[in-house]
């Protein structure tokens, strides 16, 4: 058995610091519940002392949870203690978290205590804490650059006030992975009392260092992690939750610890928090971004065909999704080209394939992304023109400051007129409603662009929808000086093409006509 390292979250607490990242108590409530679901261990749900709306979400998460320990943190404060133990004292497992800084510059111009008054401090805080609550937190904020030898009495006494876990920040993000694996070093190597308490690990990102030093504290006696969905926090971020699991995870010969973590909801854990802050995860972003199992190379599409561990780490199923992605663009090679031609039901001979292979990389060198619609064309087969079953006839909007947004639409229908009167959030949406009321069809919007063809107030504006049903997509565009004509322009093409390429069974389509053309 290997040992366990608990997983501390605290996207509630530390992550909604991050400036423009306040969430409601319903968002909040969610957000504890899906930490539950995946199994984290400690949900570091807020700071009650800072407000009262901060308190309830404390209060309401520590009644709702049921299988994670929630912890409220306080200052080194009386005040600041009683009230985070109001606040948690209804959770299954509730745990007070307490702090003051042990740096010279910050108890020197923050605190403007001297080491003497904050030993007073610990003493006098985690000794009430303990009263109040079984389990005890207690952190030395700074302690990356704390001097280590006050660093060890700090601890020390901490412990024997009561506290359980001692956690050591490196608050600024100012260490190396090797100066802040030497501090945990010294702490187990100097702290007499250590080994009646659990070394915690809390990093911050200034210096992209933040999993790095995690890692480096686990290595040298850390056994709870902190760290949020995401990488969410103050300033530049706290370490990443999933980067740390999945690290643990898949590096097992190295660092011979597990955690409980459920790493297929990571996935969802991500997107939640994204959605809910308006965080949005970078592209590249590790475990959780949407370029982490998408390969555009060439050479790594090869290697994927062939054996997805060529270029995979770990598969995508383990962290919630369904699957990887071969991305079609300038890098890609010949056989993810023809493996998607045959996705699309096209089965070409070598020099065909070939030919429309050097015609694909043109096009590639001119476009960032390449669409189903794209390797249609570049077959050039004319027996897929789609028809146009659809067409707009009229149309007319009631727009501006108004309760609802109506619009009036007739459109032919596989030469039949029909008309509808829809409503929605602004007037394209009430197109877009009164285009599904009419067809019966509600396939996904996966995109919805709009752009000025030219400059001026009277311009034409171009409007370009992407829709989806489950594997099969369509992009289509349309203009007009009026830019809601063009949206519904833009919808009723990309809704002719998608109706027709889920009406033809490519693979089913005679051989002759998978090449002509070519």
């Amino acid at each position: 058995m290997t040992e366990k390292i608990y997983i501390f979250d605290t996207t509630l607490r530390d992550g909604e610091q991050s400036p423009g990242a306040s969430m409601n108590l319903e968002e909040k409530i969610q957000i504890a519940e899906i930490l539950e679901e995946m199994r984290v261990d400690i949900i570091e749900a807020g700071f009650p002392i800072a407000s009262n709306g901060d308190f309830e979400a404390v209060l309401e998460i520590s009644k709702n949870i049921k299988k994670s320990t929630i912890a409220g943190l306080a200052r080194a404060k009386i005040a600041d203690i009683d009230r985070a133990w109001e606040a948690v004292q209804h959770a299954s497992y509730p745990k007070i978290h307490t702090f003051i800084a042990t740096s010279p510059v910050h108890m020197k111009y923050k605190l403007k205590k001297t080491p003497s008054e904050v030993l007073d401090a610990i003493k006098l805080t985690v000794t009430h804490a303990r009263k109040l609550c079984p389990n005890v937190e207690w952190s030395c904020e700074d302690a990356g650059r704390s001097e280590i030898d006050f660093l060890f009495k700090c601890i020390e006494l901490a412990i024997d006030c009561g506290a359980e876990t001692i956690n050591i920040p490196d608050t600024v993000g100012y260490t190396l992975p090797t100066e802040f694996g030497s501090i945990f070093k010294a702490v187990k190597n100097n702290v007499p009392n250590i080994d009646k308490a659990i070394l915690s690990s809390h990093t911050h990102n200034d210096l992209g260092l933040a999993v790095a030093n995690s890692m480096a504290a686990i290595q040298e006696g850390a056994r709870q992690v902190e760290c949020t969905i995401n990488g969410l926090g103050e300033r530049a971020g706290n370490a990443a939750l999933e980067e740390i699991v999945m690290a643990l995870k898949v590096k097992k010969d190295l660092m011979p610890f597990h955690t409980d973590i459920k790493t297929e909801s990571i996935t969802k854990a991500s997107r939640l928090v994204s959605a809910i802050t308006g965080f949005t995860v970078q592209p590249n972003k590790a475990i959780v971004g949407a370029n982490a199992f998408a390969h555009e190379a060439g050479i790594h599409q090869d290697g994927m065909l062939k054996h997805a561990g060529t270029y995979e780490i770990m598969t995508p199923e383990s962290v919630g999704l369904t699957e990887s992605s071969l991305v079609l663009g300038k890098h890609s090679g010949k056989h993810a080209f023809n493996k998607k031609l045959q996705e699309l039901g096209y089965d070409l001979g070598d020099n065909a394939l070939m030919e429309i292979f050097g015609r694909f990389k043109d096009l590639a060198d001119k476009k960032k992304e390449i669409y189903d619609e794209d390797l249609i064309a570049l077959v050039g087969d004319r027996t897929l023109s789609y028809n146009e079953h659809i067409k707009l006839v009229s149309l007319s909007v009631n727009a501006g400051l108004l309760e609802k947004h109506e619009a009036k639409m007739t459109l032919e229908v596989d030469g039949s007129k029909k008309s509808a009167t829809s409503f929605g959030n602004g007037p394209v949406d009430a197109t877009f409603n009164a285009i599904k009321d009419i067809t019966n069809y509600n396939f996904r919007l996966k995109l919805y662009q709009v752009h000025a063809i030219t400059a001026g107030t009277d311009a034409q504006g171009e409007v370009t929808v992407r829709l989806e049903d489950d594997r099969l997509t369509s992009q289509a565009k349309g203009s007009n000086p009026d830019i809601i004509v063009a949206s519904a322009k833009a919808y009723i093409n990309a809704l002719n093409k998608l109706i027709y390429k889920k009406s033809k069974s490519f693979s089913e389509r005679p051989s002759e006509l998978k090449v002509k053309g070519v």
